[in-house]
């Protein structure tokens, strides 16, 4: 009988001791919003991965949904930390669109013009000053893509929840369903930096405008354990509110501060890292804030070891497709864009599979359209792959004034005025006209129809004119000599019109081809009494030609290369001359830039054209010389020679530059570039193939600046012992 009841009895104890193992408190993460400094997150979590804790619960708000989203759907710390610290910060905080991304079109729109305002209705708006946080959006979808058909949070490696803000209510939201990437860019919508994410109608900004440390959402899930990490400010004094997000920050820490006593008392280990003299925006601080929260964490260490599993379960494993096979593309209807055009903007086609990157540069390509005002998408799995669905809103804004300023020594000083209507006649259209006022008048217009994949139509007009002391008569020499002058001052006029069509090839260059029909008008006030008018007559041509373009700057370019063939047949002529006959010219162009240390790049560039007929116009010559200008015709830059100083039918250059940027957006440049002018140099060997006959130096200074880039040049020639110094200012047009 005892041997039973002592049985019994150790039976009973067992069962008692296993009731207690199993009761292990359910533990829940609460990480509260601070941007950058909810980086310190990450330094916690990397702490209680290396303790054994797993999490039962996250909540969190603003930078805490973001880091708390990702740990939820299974990174540690050590890959989050590895993350964050290759993130490009400037595109963090801005409405970053890689270039490579825009048309040859929208490339050009984007660097010419320093100041653009909506302009509806005959009133001038203001620009918004708000990014729509494609970047980040792209980017969580990116670190999300493994638990995309996730819809409701608890089922989740870790079940999550965050806070967002209805801007319109002031309600606070609780996200915890939908799509995971949404909602932690919703929850982290910083007023003034990003735009409101709309939600199932709703508009939501950042969560910590309403709750900041979302304790009470955990209590309300049975939680029994809770962990804080919090990032919060106490309130500033007067020298420390020095910018707008610092002041926010004061505005919303009023409320804050006195409800987080409350909070406090609910947080069983609550853990505040010290990151004081670090803001909302201070990113590039990131590894040392990361470890503040790392070091604080560590002195918790006594507190956290009990909660550690006894029973350790296996870590969910974040596995990345690198590819997805897309089925299908969906996207909401749309009043002014055709599919066409969306499809054709993606560079994506359905049953393809295709690189996670792709579909960022495609939507990417949509963004730099500037005809939404927000973009997302989510993935929907299928029986034979994913459908790729877009939330397009298109932008309200539809009509541009912009602005621009620009000098160079050619055409001197020049204020510009742009017109931008889209939606003007039909949809994907949009009519574009600049005028320049200034020393010497200008003027373009645009018209372009853009069908994406298809062929798109464009209609293009402009004026050019200047007046310059040159060293070519557009007559090899003919009038110098017999006038006993070497040089001669020209009024340039050139109106050209051109119809085109343009589709995209092999989905990276843009070929086109078209009409153009152009009214040249050179004259001279200095030869009155011989030839003051050089050429007055019309000229009609067919044209085509092949671009491709993946600097990812124009100015101070880093990476990439480009090309440019150009072939253009001249069909009539008015014939002011009498010496017309049907003839062709051939040009291209080719560059690449590359950085060998960090902060150096260097430019190859070489470029080459010639004409093809027996008697050619010497009007369209290749001239070569100066600096800082867009080039006209022929006429092109060539550092050691004056503008338009070296003229024939045919030429060769090549040059490199090495640019360093010694500080950001300041930089020192060389330069040296070397040429071959003359008629029908490609027709023997040593016509070009040769040592250089031109050759010419240059070193310069360059800033990058809100107008554009600001530079001093100064060139030399050892055959000629000239120097010239130039100056740039602004966007070039």
């Amino acid at each position: 009988m005892k041997k039973i009841f002592l049985f019994v009895s150790l039976l009973f104890l067992t069962q008692i001791s296993l009731g207690q193992e199993n009761a292990r408190p359910k533990i829940g993460l609460v990480l509260s919003g601070g941007g950058a400094k909810g980086l310190a997150h990450i330094g916690v979590l990397k702490v209680i991965d290396s303790l054994g804790i797993q999490v039962d619960y996250i909540a969190g708000t603003s930078m805490g949904a973001v880091v708390g989203g990702l740990y939820a759907s299974g990174y540690t710390g050590n890959q989050l930390d590895s993350i964050f610290s290759k993130i490009d910060v400037d595109a963090l905080l801005q409405d970053y669109t890689p270039r490579e991304s825009k048309s040859f079109y929208e490339k050009r729109n984007d660097e010419i013009y320093a100041l653009t305002l909506p302009f509806n209705n005959f009133k001038l708006g203001l620009p918004s000053g708000l990014s729509k946080g494609l970047y980040n959006f792209n980017l969580m979808s990116r670190l999300t893509q493994h638990v995309s058909d996730v819809r409701d949070f608890d089922k989740l490696p870790i079940p999550f929840l965050c806070i967002a803000t209805d801007v319109e209510t002031g309600e606070q939201i609780v996200l915890d369903e939908g799509i995971l990437a949404q909602a932690i860019i919703a929850s982290g919508a910083l007023p003034t930096l990003y735009n409101p994410v709309e939600i199932n109608g709703r508009l939501l900004i950042d969560g910590g405008v309403v709750n900041n440390y979302p304790i009470e959402e955990l209590k309300n899930r049975d939680v029994d354990f809770i962990i804080g990490i919090d990032v919060q400010d106490g309130l500033k004094n007067r020298e420390q509110l020095k910018d707008v997000t610092a002041v926010l920050s004061q505005i919303n820490n009023f409320s804050m501060i006195e409800k987080m006593e409350g909070k406090r008392s609910l947080t069983n280990i609550y853990i505040q890292p010290d990151i004081k003299g670090y803001s909302v925006v201070s990113f590039d601080k990131g590894q040392e804030i990361i470890k503040k929260g790392n070091e604080k964490a560590k002195e918790y260490i006594k507190e956290l070891l009990p909660l550690r599993n006894v029973d350790e379960k296996p870590l969910y494993r974040v596995v990345q497709n690198d590819s997805i096979f897309i089925r299908d593309i969906t996207f909401n209807k749309l009043e002014n864009y055709t599919r066409a055009y969306i499809v054709g903007k993606l560079k994506i086609k359905k049953n393809t599979k295709i690189p996670v990157t792709q579909i960022e540069k495609g939507i990417s390509n949509l963004n730099a359209t500037q005809n939404f005002s927000a973009i997302s998408y989510s993935f929907e799995k299928t029986q034979k792959g994913e459908r790729l669905t877009l939330n397009l809103k298109e932008n309200k804004n539809n009509t541009f004034l912009k602005f621009g300023l620009h000098y160079d020594d050619l055409y001197k000083s020049g204020v510009l005025v742009n017109y931008t209507h889209k939606k003007m006649i039909v949809k994907n259209d949009v009519a574009s006209l600049d005028v320049i006022l200034g020393d010497n008048f200008r003027y373009n217009f645009d018209y372009y129809i853009d069908n994406g994949f298809y062929w798109s139509f464009g209609f293009n007009s402009k004026f050019n004119s200047f007046n310059r002391n040159i060293a070519t008569d557009f007559e090899n020499g003919v009038i110098f000599t017999d006038l006993g002058i070497n040089s001669v001052n020209i009024d340039f006029a050139d109106l050209t019109n051109q119809a085109y069509v343009q589709t995209i090839f092999a989905q990276k260059f843009s070929f086109g081809a078209g009409l153009e029909f152009k009214y040249l008008n050179i004259e001279s006030e200095t030869l009155q009494n011989t030839k003051p008018v050089f050429d007055k007559s019309n000229y009609l041509s067919a044209f085509g030609y092949l671009k491709y373009d993946t600097f990812n700057q124009k100015y101070f370019p880093k990476k990439g290369w480009y090309f440019s063939g150009d072939l253009k047949t001249f069909l009539y002529s008015s014939d002011y001359t009498n010496e017309f006959e049907r003839f062709s010219i051939a040009k291209a162009d080719i560059g690449i830039v590359f950085q060998p240390v960090k902060r150096a790049t260097i430019k190859l560039q070489t470029e080459g054209g010639f004409a093809i007929g027996e008697r050619t116009i010497s009007f369209f010559d290749f001239v070569l010389g100066g600096y800082g200008f867009v080039s006209v015709n022929n006429i092109k830059p060539f550092l050691g020679y004056d503008f338009l100083s070296l003229a024939g039918d045919s030429y060769v250059k090549g040059s490199i530059t090495t640019d360093y940027e010694f500080y950001k957006k300041h930089h020192l440049n060389f330069t040296a570039n070397f040429a071959n002018v003359g008629n029908r140099i490609f027709e023997h060997t040593e016509g070009w193939l040769v040592k250089p006959r031109y050759t010419g130096y240059g070193i310069g200074y360059g800033m990058e600046s809100i107008i554009g880039p600001l530079e001093i040049k100064h060139s030399w020639s050892p055959e000629t012992g000239d120097h010239f110094t130039w100056f740039s200012v602004g966007f070039w047009f």
